[in-house]
């Protein structure tokens, strides 16, 4: 991994078992920013907003430093309906920017009659992102990738006579007239007092720096504008500085290796801190598959701009030959990296997933791709889901969210030092990964000790020694044992109210009423019992096991809220149980921050009162500062039975025997046409009965294995998915479904040699059937009860 000058710090070797392993103490002593605070031209004589400016170490936001967080979510790959629901759910989980790409074929497949209509209107969508409170990043391309057709183009530009992507005047020309029309539609809705502040300009172009300058000028001619500008800068991109902010990349896994590929160190690497920013991994099939030529050694951030991301795994899509599924736990263990590595913005690629507009509008081998995609699914395995399902990674990512909007302003100037004892390789399973940010006097501690694929043993003994300003702070008194699968920030030498928290052995959460009588709230680690130390003279008054020395030992099976006393000040100390800071969301409000659990989804809704869904009857509690307890929220809503029941689903055709192979395309196996699909797959017809499917959200949940399945309603088929294991999420309303509507599945066998990568669990299911898998397990009919908070 990278030590602070940016080589390969190695250690020796040690022994260690599959069960646990011990170091003894680890040590990292803080390390100041090398340059000192710059002012880039870009957002200070260029481009200025009222809120938002660029310094070389950090963003700042009203003036004060902060770390934006930004989730993409394509507005033309879901119903304009739903737009307003995930905002609100993106903004509750602690997204302050959206992303969004301007697919140029989703507008004008047909030239010269661009639509901006429906899910299309990118001015409405920009002007709802307003009203929710969130900021906007628009990608304009005009080549996106994104899994598109043709990245993006439409087929008449495909094809068009131009050297596409440089300054050929034919090319430029065209793009002339897209981006004059993007301009007509966000006509003052872009500049120096709106929410769009970022633009992206193209996409993983390597080695086109003027080609990238020559597009700002276009956008700037076409009225676009924003304080900061950005290119992709991975893969050793060559981009000209001066004009973009470099942003980077990091997945965990993905679905452009082979399918047969073992994990690759591409994604391995972003399971460890480090201070090398590029990834040679992202977009190398496209780039080796298209120019026949890898990628230049890697490059840093430029010294102009802080570190910055705009595609961190938030998921992963699903190729044909290759299937990822990461687990909430690795896509937040590359986010906690990320953010203790020195991120300044914190960009997650896909937050929200969607579906692909008819019309064969997929990244695909018919197109000169090397992978096929599915014709709808864009579910992406997001935090979000397509359906609008939360994945188990939208609540592990919420937490370093809430972190981060709490804490940004101290967080954002404190530079990254990595420790002294450095992981091997990528191999090391022995070393803990670590790193601290500090700005000499305070900081934070993070802990990353997981990895999917190649499980990591308990590590145990853990104790630190962190070299600040003046002081050395060792902690805890005795080696504890870091449970694999630990995600942490911990807190050292935090001031609150007048009130030091030396260290603290579980994560920093949030802080509720800053501004009046705070409470800091911290969240136990799974396995760890949370310990406190703070300085001598400070009073501690609740439920604690005082160890000496200033430590105190905290029984966190349930929630415990303590006050701590100084000569300066008190404050309120409220530790969560590792289970329900899962549960726990922090919410901007009309009231403030405010702390509330739910297992189940919900925001702040347009008049300032809280919002969600859920099955049954909603279970809302809001932590009270005043009474130091949580309190359950009084909601009103009608529940609709039953909210879940089986629905029985007649298989009205046997599957036939399937090919081992339908073909493939540079080594990788090629998806099956829709005609094979209609020929060969077993046909189930799922009766609805008298099922109500009037509500907001309803949802049919699809248990199944095999290939291929395509949904089929009267007639026409609306969905599609390559199986990996998970459960198929499809919204009624959304896919067609109504009350007496003809509802198929057809569900194509998985051939026992066919080349396709999958998931452990999914390969152990198909290694267990002798022949070809096919199988519909279970199908479901969820209705969710939405609701609102009473008037108090």
């Amino acid at each position: 991994m990278q030590n602070e000058q940016g080589t390969v710090g190695m250690r020796s070797a040690g022994m260690g078992s599959d069960e646990m392993f011990s170091a003894g103490m680890l040590s990292a002593a803080h390390r100041p920013h090398e340059l000192a605070l710059q002012s880039p031209p870009m957002s200070n004589t260029e481009d200025r907003h009222k809120r938002w400016r660029l310094t070389s170490q950090y963003m700042e936001h009203d003036g004060v430093p902060a770390v934006p967080v930004s989730g993409e979510l394509h507005y033309s790959r879901l119903p304009r309906s739903r737009w307003e629901e995930r905002l609100r759910l993106m903004k509750a989980g602690g997204i302050t920017v959206v992303a969004c790409y301007i697919f140029w074929i989703h507008h004008e497949p047909a030239q010269g009659e661009a639509r901006f209509d429906g899910n299309l209107d990118v001015g409405a969508f920009v002007r709802l992102c307003a009203d929710v409170g969130l900021d906007v990043v628009l990608r304009l391309g005009p080549w996106c990738h994104g899994e598109v057709r043709n990245g993006g183009f439409p087929d008449w530009v495909q094809a068009a006579p131009v050297a596409h992507r440089t300054n050929d005047p034919a090319y430029l020309a065209m793009v002339e007239r897209w981006f004059t029309r993007i301009g007509r539609e966000l006509d003052g809705l872009t500049g120096p007092d709106t929410n769009v502040i970022g633009i992206q300009l193209e996409n993983e172009l390597y080695d086109q720096p003027r080609h990238i300058t020559e597009l700002k000028k276009l956008a700037r001619a076409a009225g676009l504008g924003a304080p900061v500008w950005t290119a992709t800068a991975w893969g050793a991109a060559d981009i000209p500085e001066d004009d973009v902010l470099p942003v980077f990349g990091g997945y965990g896994d993905g679905f452009w290796v082979d399918a047969d590929a073992p994990w690759d160190p591409t994604f391995r690497e972003h399971y460890f801190f480090s201070h090398e920013w590029d990834d040679a991994g992202i977009g190398a099939d496209l780039r080796e598959h298209f120019s026949g030529s890898g990628a230049a050694p890697s490059r840093s951030p430029s010294t102009l701009y802080p570190p910055a991301t705009c595609e961190l795994t938030g998921g992963m899509a699903t190729a044909y030959q290759r299937r990822p599924w990461p687990s909430g736990k690795d896509v937040a263990a590359v986010a906690n990296n990320k953010i203790g590595s020195g991120s300044g913005w914190q960009g997650y690629y896909m937050f929200t997933g969607g579906t692909n507009p008819p019309g064969g509008m997929q990244e695909s081998q018919a197109t000169g791709y090397p992978n096929d995609l599915p014709v709808f699914d864009y579910d992406f395995h997001a935090p979000i889901g397509a359906a609008g399902r939360l994945a188990p990674g939208f609540a592990e990512l919420r937490k370093q969210h809430a972190f981060l909007a709490a804490f940004g302003a101290r967080l954002a100037p404190m530079p990254s030092t990595l420790p002294d004892n450095l992981p091997a390789s990528i191999d090391d399973r022995e070393t803990l990964r670590w790193a601290m940010r500090s700005d000499g006097r305070s900081g934070f501690l993070f802990i990353t000790w997981h990895q999917p694929h190649i499980p990591l043993p308990d590590y145990t003994g853990a104790r630190f020694t962190l070299l600040l300003d003046g002081e050395t702070l060792n902690f805890p008194r005795r080696g504890l044992t870091i449970p694999a699968g630990t995600i942490a920030r911990w807190p050292v030498d935090l001031e609150v109210a007048g009130v030091r928290l030396c260290w603290a052995t579980a994560s920093a959460l949030t802080l509720l009423d800053p501004d009046g009588a705070p409470t800091l709230v911290l969240a136990a680690e799974e396995g760890i019992v949370p310990q406190l130390c703070l300085p001598e003279g400070t009073v501690v008054d609740g439920p604690v096991t005082a160890l000496g020395e200033g430590v105190y030992s905290i029984d966190a099976t349930q929630p415990v809220t303590l006050t701590a006393t100084s000569a300066e000040g008190s404050a309120a100390i409220l530790v969560l149980p590792s289970h329900l800071a899962d549960q726990a969301w922090a919410l901007e409000t009309p009231h403030g921050r405010q702390l509330v659990l739910s297992a189940d989804p919900l925001w702040v809704g347009a008049d300032g009162r809280l919002a969600g869904r859920s099955q049954g009857e909603s279970d809302v509690r809001r932590y009270s500062t005043a009474a130091g307890r949580f309190e359950d929220v009084r909601t009103s809503a009608a529940t609709p039975e039953p909210l879940r029941r089986p629905l029985p689903a007649e298989r009205i055709r046997a599957a036939k025997t399937v090919p081992a192979s339908f073909g493939s395309l540079a080594g990788r196996a090629a998806a099956p046409t829709g005609s094979s699909i209609d020929d060969l797959a077993a046909v189930y017809a799922v009766d609805l009965g008298a099922a109500v499917l009037s509500g907001e959200h309803t949802e049919l949940q699809v248990a199944w294995a095999g290939d291929v399945s395509r949904l089929v309603v009267d007639g026409t088929v609306v969905g599609d998915r390559f199986w990996d294991g998970s459960p198929w999420i499809i919204e009624t309303n959304d896919a067609g479904i109504c009350p007496g509507s003809d509802v198929r599945l057809q569900i194509l066998p998985l051939a026992k040699d066919a080349q396709v990568g999958l998931p452990a669990e999914a390969q152990r299911r198909r290694d267990a059937v002798a022949g070809d898998l096919v199988s519909l397990d279970k199908v479901e009919l969820l209705q969710w009860t939405g609701w609102t908070e009473e008037p108090a």
